[in-house]
């Protein structure tokens, strides 16, 4: 299982880089322009998924009072990519380091408007791929809709067939 991961950890990091050479192309006016989506702009989306991934490996490594980027993030988009492109190569290197003996233990986390849950460290690592893999297409929907159309595909499946 752990070998299955890693590659969807390097899926993700090659659709994250993907993602991120789009936001790189776009002006400011698009990067703030508010639509109706999950967030409210492309900003607010890029935002969310790189606040899940370092949340995520926080929780993972047990930081001390990890916060979410999403509660008040203000920098400027080429921080925010640093931090998202950062988050994501940290899933991968994480779960190089972890002992697949060990994805079944369970992963204590804190939910955005508090409280404190508990999941096995693979469905922690699933559900993270899965939810980029997700606000990664409304980005794409959000681009779109902003006038941005020099998009290629992040597809699961196109990752395999050009690796």
């Amino acid at each position: 299982m752990k070998a299955y991961f890693l590659k969807l950890a390097e899926y993700n990091i090659w659709a994250n880089n993907r993602a991120i050479s789009w936001l790189k192309l776009i002006d400011e006016e698009q990067w703030e322009q508010k639509t109706t989506s999950s967030f409210a702009s492309i900003r607010e989306t890029a935002i969310h998924i790189a606040s899940a991934e370092k949340i995520w490996v926080d929780f993972w490594t047990k930081v001390a009072a990890p916060v979410y980027l999403s509660a008040g993030f203000n920098g400027t988009k080429d921080e925010l990519i640093e931090i998202w492109q950062k988050a994501s190569k940290d899933i991968k290197t994480h779960l190089e380091n972890y002992p697949e003996d060990e994805l079944e233990h369970q992963v204590t986390f804190v939910y955005p408007r508090g409280g404190e849950g508990q999941m096995a460290f693979w469905q922690t690592f699933s559900h993270i791929i899965n939810h980029s893999t997700y606000h990664r297409g409304q980005l794409v929907t959000l681009l779109r809709s902003s006038g941005f159309t020099d998009l290629t595909n992040t597809d699961l499946a196109t990752y395999y067939l050009t690796m």
